[in-house]
């Protein structure tokens, strides 16, 4: 008899084992009218996930949950915030949870990207408003220990993806922007204060549009400012008319007329600060310009994105002229 209610008990456990593993593959539970978060904070045990699962409606019991670890031994959830949006098992919510599948939101921000720009990207991806980042990004505090004299956060808020958390903010957007130009900064060397050679990578940047030019477009501008010649930059023309709110697209006679400080083809030197936010090849071209005679360039007829180079007005003129020939032909 006794034998009889053992081997009666390995049945009725062998069957529930059978139906958990069943249950743990197979019951894909969950029904989400919107995404349903769940955060696990760091050293939370696995009983209280399967918890917090179930009452967020994920798994349909805590058991299922803690059975799906038990077959994967030595492997547990990473701490984080997960979201859901569908049905799933046990199995494949357990397995998501083992590889450290966490909620994030990538921010892609290329290269020669504006501060304003970037208010559009990081409002688009739902992060925080426009305004609110631009007000954050207008303060320069987060580098004034390594940019005394820069007018804002313009220029280092260092272009690359990212990726960030749903609470995440603009103030965390830009301590992330502001490392990561840290680290570049450190990584090529530069020392003093770098408001100088971030704004000239600035003006590259916008200029530049085949990579091997940075260099040269940074030498032109470099031999221009040793001669005491106004720099004529086009795109600090642009972000002088985005700083007024007064950009239309194009620009106009009366923005080259502009007196913003910003608009080089009215002040000598250099902007008061960066027009953009540089990658790590405009910033070693600032650095290390190109040493050269050559005083002008314009863009290729053809649309190549290569520019044409002079030493003298009289070449700067015939390669303008041929310019808007092909410009007009064009258009």
């Amino acid at each position: 008899m006794r034998r009889f209610f053992s081997v009666l008990l390995l049945c009725a456990l062998a069957g529930t084992l059978a139906l958990l593993s069943w249950l743990v593959r197979k019951d894909a539970y969950g029904n989400f009218p919107e995404p349903v978060f769940v955060d696990i904070p760091r050293g939370t045990s696995s009983w209280r996930i399967g918890d917090e699962l179930t009452k967020a409606g994920i798994v349909r019991n805590p058991l299922l949950y803690e059975f799906s670890r038990l077959t994967r031994l030595g492997i547990g959830a990473k701490a984080g915030e997960y979201q859901f949006t569908h049905a799933s098992t046990p199995a494949q919510v357990f397995a998501r949870l083992a590889a450290g599948d966490v909620f994030h939101i990538d921010l892609v921000v290329p290269e020669g990207s504006t501060m304003f720009d970037i208010a559009n990207l990081v409002q688009r991806a739902g992060i925080g408003t426009a305004a609110a980042f631009l007000q954050q990004a207008r303060s320069p505090d987060l580098v004034r220990d390594l940019a005394p004299s820069a007018p804002s956060l313009e220029g280092y808020l260092f272009p690359a993806t990212y990726r960030f958390g749903r609470k995440s903010t603009v103030s965390d957007v830009c301590q992330a922007m502001t490392a990561q130009f840290r680290r570049v900064d450190a990584e090529l060397g530069m020392h003093g204060d770098p408001g100088r050679v971030v704004t000239l990578a600035s003006m590259v940047e916008k200029e530049a549009k085949i990579p091997d030019e940075r260099p040269r477009i940074a030498g032109v501008y470099a031999a221009r400012l040793r001669k005491g010649m106004k720099l004529d930059c086009d795109p600090t023309v642009m972000y002088a008319a985005q700083l007024e709110g007064d950009w239309s697209g194009v620009i106009r006679r009366t923005d080259l007329a502009s007196t913003n400080r910003y608009n080089t083809y009215k002040n000598p030197g250099l902007p008061p600060g960066p027009i953009a936010n540089p990658g790590r090849d405009s910033l070693r071209a600032a650095l290390h310009p190109l040493v050269t005679d050559e005083l002008f360039f314009v863009a290729e007829p053809g649309a190549t994105g290569a520019h044409v180079f002079s030493k003298d007005l009289a070449a700067h003129d015939k390669a303008v002229s041929s310019y808007r020939r092909d410009h007009r032909k064009r258009k």
